[in-house]
Parts: C-alpha cells; sequence; structure tokens
C-alpha cells in the first residue's frame, strides 16, 4: 500500500504552496504550521514532508525553529528539506527533530558530498528530491534548469546506494490536475529497486490508486487537501 505523506511549506513563517515553484504565486493557508501538523497528527498520518521555502530561496537554513517546534511538539517522521548545504547544516536539522533529510541541489552541484552524508548518516536517513522540468534536473528551488537527464540522476545515485527519492514535476505542482503517472510509471519499470515518491499534481483519491497502481512507494499530499479535493477521513484506508 502507498505511504501518504502530507506536505508543509513554510515561507516567512506560515503555511503557504507555490504553483510550479513560483514565489509569486503563493497562497497563504495558516499563519501556524504548528496546527497544521496536529491536524493531520490528528487524522492518522504517519509522516510529514516539511519544506523550508525560504533556505530553499536564500540557501541557507531559516524555518529550523519551526521544524524543532513541530518536532517536539507532534509523533509525525519529519523529512525535512530547503537550504541544507553544508554537513554542519544535516547535523542541525538532525538534532532540530527531523527523522530525514532531503537533499536536492547538493546532490546535483556536489555529488561527491552527497555521497559521503549517505556513507556518513546512512541511505535511510537521506531522501533524495529529483525536481523535473522537461525530463531534466531543475535545481534551488526549481529557478535553475540543468542538461541532466532525471534518469541518469536517478541511475547514478542509486550506484552511490540511494533507493529513497522522490520526483516532482515542477510543472504540475500545485496545480491540481494530476500528478505525472506516466512519468512515474516509466521511473519504477527502469528501477526496479527503488523507493520512489510522487510528488505534485495529486487531485484527488483517483490519482493516489493510479500511483500506487504504477508502483510508487509513497506519495506527498499538500494543496489538495488545503483547498478540499481530499478530505483527511478520505485519506484514512491509507494511513489506518
Amino acid at each position: 500500500m502507498i505511504d501518504v505523506i502530507a506536505a508543509i511549506d513554510i515561507l516567512e513563517g506560515k503555511c503557504v504552496r507555490l504553483s510550479q515553484g513560483d514565489f509569486t504565486q503563493k497562497k497563504i493557508y495558516s499563519q501556524f504550521p504548528l496546527d497544521i501538523a496536529k491536524q493531520f497528527e490528528g487524522a492518522g498520518i504517519k509522516r510529514l514532508h516539511l519544506v523550508d521555502l525560504d533556505g530553499a530561496r536564500e540557501g541557507k537554513l531559516v524555518n529550523i525553529a519551526e521544524l524543532e517546534n513541530i518536532a517536539t511538539k507532534t509523533t509525525l517522521k519529519i523529512d525535512f528539506g530547503g537550504g541544507i548545504k553544508t554537513t554542519s547544516d544535516i547535523d542541525l536539522v538532525f538534532n532540530a527533530g527531523a527523522a530525514i533529510a532531503t537533499i536536492g541541489s547538493i546532490a546535483v552541484k556536489q555529488p561527491g558530498l552527497f555521497y559521503r552524508w549517505i556513507e556518513k548518516y546512512n541511505a535511510n536517513k537521506i531522501l533524495l528530491g529529483a525536481d523535473i522540468k522537461d525530463n531534466t534536473i531543475a535545481t534551488n528551488g526549481w529557478r535553475q534548469s540543468t542538461t541532466i537527464s532525471v534518469y541518469d540522476f536517478i541511475e547514478q545515485n542509486m550506484k552511490h546506494g540511494v533507493n529513497n527519492i522522490f520526483c516532482t514535476d515542477v510543472a504540475k505542482d500545485g496545480l491540481l490536475q494530476g500528478p505525472s503517472v506516466e512519468l512515474y510509471k516509466t521511473i519504477t519499470k527502469r528501477f526496479t529497486n527503488i523507493n520512489l515518491i510522487a510528488s505534485g499534481g495529486v487531485s484527488d483519491i483517483s490519482d493516489i490508486i493510479k500511483l500506487n497502481e504504477v508502483g510508487c512507494k509513497g506519495v506527498i499530499i499538500g494543496k489538495a487537501i488545503y483547498e478540499g479535493k481530499i478530505t483527511l477521513n478520505d485519506l484514512k484506508p491509507y494511513i489506518d
């Protein structure tokens, strides 16, 4: 059964969602991210995908206090990303209560450092983010494009022991128009040992069913919950 992971994106201390990673297209859903996290916890959700959007934009950790606040006041298993650039950053994230560190840009720009983190912390403590624009990898909060194929990127990292990867199709994110099912199907067929988490575009329960059918191990859901397209009650079959 696919694992449901709720998402909270933090910008300027607030719970927000962007559309296609565009900081000018933000919508504020709560002034208090902890309140949202507690709602998820109360509904039975076990895992939280927590993103420091300020950190992703500025290239440094910004909302570490919010991570610590949620980690100490809920039982949620948190994966945290956005602005992790150094070994001291990743240590800070774990010390603040994250169970998993989400790494994206560093894996692209400094793969040697990323591989050392895999060895030091264990692959199960690292979630690799592959943000995709037109089948190539994007970095720095999706603002910078590369010529790296998503398939080459995944293959190279799996050779170094990475198997927990989440893929976000930037074109789909925040639009509630359905996820990139065919992309995920291609990835899971090509990399049979991957623990692939889908992210972006989920709009209703049927999307979760489709992602489960193509072999995704997890799905990150954010805007669909905030906009009432999927209720927490709808998710009960996937979280009980």
